[in-house]
């Protein structure tokens, strides 16, 4: 069994989707991160960041004491090694997949991330943040076209854990006025992700969908909300570990 630790955000949504395409025995423990569940003290033993996702697997491979994974890219790598599947083993095959989890980790999800928190998130007169960040976001978003105009897949002739790690962050991407129609390459690979059982199961979960509050273009957070997200109990909360 591995418990979860859930919002149902893009790197939520990429934990989801390996844990269905690998057919795992698992349960969606739900934050709400706009309340601060995830601020606890509790769940900083699991992840001192107190950022989700993280997993708690309860039978390791060794068989030893439960494992707590956090970071994203950390656990869709774990996984991946647990099931011995959508992560070569060795050579050129696995260094191009973890070259493109990297990318996506450390490029295109945080820069996704700043433009939609200025866009959606930050008060009015954020013009030149808007700017910076969607400039560089579409600007990732052409690497990927690009890569995708050679390759079926982010990292080869084969879907892994790179694909499933930019696949949710590319359908948020519809929120900030980004779609497909500028994007063929990527929109067939998009679509033919789309349809795989595994990817539609974790997609239409009522355990794992968003709720309406995450979804709007605009959002408006209360003082208390805000904290929660950006502000003094967010970085309370590690203070306090």
């Amino acid at each position: 069994m591995i418990d979860l630790h859930y919002s149902a955000t893009p790197n939520g949504q990429k934990v989801a989707i390996m844990l269905e395409e690998i057919g795992a025995d698992y349960r969606v423990i739900p934050y709400d991160i706009f309340n601060g569940d995830q601020l606890t003290a509790e769940f900083g033993r699991i992840n001192p960041n107190h950022k989700l996702p993280a997993i708690v697997d309860r039978a390791p491979v060794d068989g030893g004491d439960p494992v707590a994974v956090f970071e994203s890219g950390a656990i869709l790598q774990y996984l991946a090694e647990k099931s011995g599947r959508f992560l070569p083993a060795s050579g050129a095959a696995r260094a191009s997949t973890l070259s493109w989890l990297t990318w996506q980790m450390a490029g295109l999800g945080p820069m996704g991330g700043q433009a939609s928190h200025f866009l959606r998130y930050a008060p009015a007169g954020q013009d030149y943040a808007i700017e910076r960040y969607t400039k560089e976001v579409a600007r990732l978003l052409t690497v990927l076209e690009k890569r995708l105009e050679k390759s079926p897949y982010v990292a080869g002739d084969d879907y892994g854990i790179a694909d499933m790690a930019i696949w949710p962050g590319r359908a948020s991407a519809f929120v900030m006025g980004m779609g497909l129609d500028d994007w063929p390459a990527t929109r067939g690979w998009f679509e033919r992700i789309g349809q795989r059982p595994a990817v539609a199961c974790a997609m239409a979960r009522e355990d794992l969908k968003p709720p309406a509050k995450y979804l709007g273009r605009h959002q408006t957070l209360d003082e208390t909300e805000w904290s929660n997200m950006f502000g003094d109990a967010n970085r309370a909360a590690v203070q306090g570990d």
